[in-house]
Parts: C-alpha cells; structure tokens; sequence
C-alpha cells in the first residue's frame, strides 16, 4: 500500500508530495519548500516514517527548496536532473533511472523544455506522475528563462507524459487556482495549450507571446537552489527553539513532553487555560499555574510575565494547543503546550494541587 499525502505552500502556490512504502516506512519528498521543512518533517515522525529521498522535479526559481536542511535535520539524500547543473546533490538523475523508497519506486522521465532540467516522476504502476512545472491542470511551464524551451515542452508532453494510461493521475509542482489533481485522458482532451489537435507551432506561437513578469523570488531562489537549498554566507537558517527539548506538530504547535515539565516547573510559566471551576476541580492543577481562561486571553495575554517561557494547559491539550497561537500573535516567543493536558498529568502519576486524590 502507498502512503501519500499532497502538501502545500501557500505563498509560492508550490505542492510537495510525501511518499512512503507502508511495508518498510520508507518515503520521499517531492519538491519540499525550504519555510516548510518544519511542518513536513513533523508529518513524516507523526506517520512512522523514515524519510530516505528528496526530489526535485526541477530547479525552481519562485522558491528555495527544503532538500539541504531537510539532509541535515532527518539525514535524507538529495536527487536532481543531471541537466539541472546544481551542486550538493547526493545523486544526479537520467532519463530511464529509478528511485526506489522501499518496496515501491518511481521511474525518472526527462521532460525538459520548462527547464533545461525538468523531471517527469513517474509511480512503479503508472497510477501517478509528478510532472512539476512541465505540465499544469490545464496548463503548462512558462519557457522564456532558464532555458525554456517550447519546442522542447511540447514534445515532451506529448510523448513522455501522454503516453502514459489515460488513468494515469497527474500531480503539477503548482496551482493557482486551487486544483489539486488532473488525469492523462483530462489533458489530452482539454488543455488548451497542449491537448487536442494544437499543433507544435500552436504551441510555439501561444508561449512566445504570453509576456508574463519574471518569478519574484527568481536571483534569489535560483541560485540557492543550484545549490540544492544549501544557504549562502549571508543567509542565516532559522533555528529551533532550545529553551526545552521540543517537538514540533504537523498541526503547527510546538509541545513539550510531562516529564521535562515536571522537572522544570521553577523556569518556565504554567499557563492553564480551563474554566475556574475545573482549575479548582477534581483533576487539580499544576503547582503554580496562573490561571486565564482560554476565552479571556487574547484580552489579558499582557498580564503575563515575559520572561520565562510559557506552557499552556488544559484538561486534554486541545484548548492549551489554541492557546500557545493566541500568544505567539500576542509577542510571546517561547511557548509550547502540554499534549494530552491535566487527565495525562494525572494519568502519569505527577504531583497536582487540590483535586481528588
């Protein structure tokens, strides 16, 4: 069985696609988004996984991969067209090659004419392509920079990426509209740049007049990615938090674990954002939580002391997880929230105030 999931990047419009081989747990990023390396990681620990591979379609210019920090933080390989010309890639791909992760693989198609560079990837059964910027749901790659090509993107298409079975589900590097998935059949017949009866010249003659304005992150994202996301001297990489050991959530929310807190209570602030009735109720509470009630702490969040770090609570860590949003919005950099709230802390045995002993 595949393991798949289709990610997003809002601001770049860019989907990354998780992979994994639900046998051997292996999986694979295609196109990762360097501001994204924190959520895709927490998705790939949260599914058991161990991420051995990622893939880019093709050297983007609208954003910087997440490949080099995701190899230094899970210890991923990093793969890419041969033709693309970056550095730091652990494999450099060819027309024909496969990628395996586990018991199941992806064979590599060459489809350039976006770029010099592009990748088709296509799934071991042909049920799935990932075609990048070659092929868009009822679109297609521009060709006017980094060696585009439209005689080139029109050939590919119709011969690398057509050929496959018309079931075959087609997955773009973007959308901009919101379409997540197209099919071979649904391209052939109604793209209207490269399906039907349009010809390569048709083709040709529609690319060469689009004049669309240059990628905005185009001097920027090119040359880290021909670095395969690695940061330049001047760029700095934003560090995790280190005022606890922390773990971050495919939700968004960073958690600190009982145990940690418990051993810690004198340096950081106990947020408890339940009701007055159940702070003094059955469960207790934490000996020396503040007390403001989820409802109430968007208008109080300046009451709180802002100088140590702050952990939210509640009676299962669903209203606390809420809570540590509110505050970040609020100017507090160092917040987390206790998973599973009061009824784990009780569950575990750790010391409380007041309740039912």
């Amino acid at each position: 069985m595949l393991i798949f999931r289709q990610l997003f990047d809002p601001t770049s419009s860019t989907y990354t696609y998780l992979l994994g081989c639900s046998a051997t747990r292996e999986a694979l990023l295609i196109d990762p988004v360097f501001e994204q390396v924190r959520r895709d990681a927490a998705l790939i620990a949260e599914l058991g996984l161990t991420l051995t591979w990622t893939l880019e379609t093709h050297v983007h210019a609208d954003h910087i991969t997440g490949a080099w920090l995701l190899k230094q933080k899970l210890g991923s390989s990093i793969a890419l067209a041969t033709a693309s010309g970056a550095t730091g890639a652990d494999r450099l791909l060819a027309d024909g090659d496969r990628v395996e992760f586990g018991r199941r693989a992806l064979e590599v198609r060459a489809t350039p004419g976006h770029t010099s560079g592009c990748l088709t990837y296509v799934l071991d059964d042909e049920s799935m392509a990932f075609t990048g910027d070659c092929l868009l749901i009822r679109g297609s790659g521009r060709t006017d920079f980094q060696q585009g090509d439209p005689r080139q993107l029109y050939r590919a298409v119709r011969s690398r990426i057509f050929s496959l079975p018309e079931g075959c589900l087609l997955y773009p590097a973007h959308d901009y509209r919101g379409l997540t998935v197209t099919s071979v059949a649904e391209e052939k017949r109604f793209n209207p740049r490269l399906g039907g009866e349009v010809g390569e010249g048709d083709y040709v003659g529609y690319m060469k007049n689009l004049d669309l304005p240059h990628p905005k992150k185009l001097d920027e994202a090119v040359p880290a990615n021909l670095r395969c996301g690695q940061p330049g001297n001047d760029t700095e990489v934003p560090p995790d938090p280190h005022w606890a050991p922390l773990r971050f959530t495919f939700g968004g929310v960073w958690e600190v674990e009982p145990h940690w807190l418990e051993e810690n209570l004198a340096i950081v602030n106990v947020l408890d954002v339940r009701e007055p009735a159940e702070f003094s109720g059955p469960l207790g509470r934490i000996r020396g939580a503040t007390l403001i009630p989820l409802g109430e702490l968007a208008q109080r969040a300046a009451e709180l002391p802002k100088g140590k770090p702050i952990v939210t609570v509640c009676r299962a860590g669903s209203r606390s997880a809420h809570a540590t949003a509110i505050l970040t919005k609020a100017g507090f950099a160092e917040v987390a929230n206790l998973p599973g709230g009061m009824l784990r802390w009780r569950a575990e045995g750790r010391s409380v105030d007041g309740g039912s002993h």
